[in-house]
């Protein structure tokens, strides 16, 4: 899909999943939520799926690969070596 506005992000920025709590719809996991990561890739623009499920239109924006620790998401039990990569949307993250 067409975004009106360039990337903010790009691969190697470091950026942090806000903290929300919207009601309904969201692609948004809880676990990943004020959590730091590192963009992978930027995959283009793409249908807002939280806006398009409540009828409030496709609302196009940037979708980005974001790469988490697992102690990051999990603590510092978690395995040192493994991560976890999310597709995030642009209005998730900072």
């Amino acid at each position: 899909a067409d975004v009106a506005t360039p990337p903010r992000f790009a691969p190697g920025d470091t950026v942090t999943v806000k903290v929300m709590h919207p009601t309904g719809h969201t692609r948004l996991p809880r676990y990943a939520r004020g959590k730091r990561g590192t963009v992978v890739r930027l995959h283009g623009g793409f249908t807002f799926p939280d806006t398009r499920a409540h009828g409030q239109g496709d609302h196009p924006q940037h979708l980005y690969c974001v790469r988490f620790t697992a102690r990051e998401l999990w603590g510092d039990d978690a395995p040192a070596r493994d991560s976890l990569c999310l597709d995030l949307w642009d209005s998730y993250l900072a």
